[in-house]
């Protein structure tokens, strides 16, 4: 069993070796793109949100 987990590990040591990471710049932007979207997406849910429980205010009463 532990033969196995030894090979196991090899084989994810030799994978990570493969793996192309990004480089600063390009880790900088991906991380702008996600927090402007994710603001963006926050504010129009927001609105809607807010919109809607006027509407359902409107209807109540």
């Amino acid at each position: 069993m532990f033969e196995r987990i030894k090979v196991f590990f090899r084989e994810v040591k030799v994978e990570a070796k493969k793996v192309n990471y990004p480089s600063k710049d390009e880790l900088i932007g991906s991380t702008w793109v996600v927090i402007t979207t994710v603001v963006v997406i926050s504010v129009f849910l927001g609105v809607v949100d807010i919109s809607l429980a006027k509407i359902i205010r409107l209807l109540v009463r």
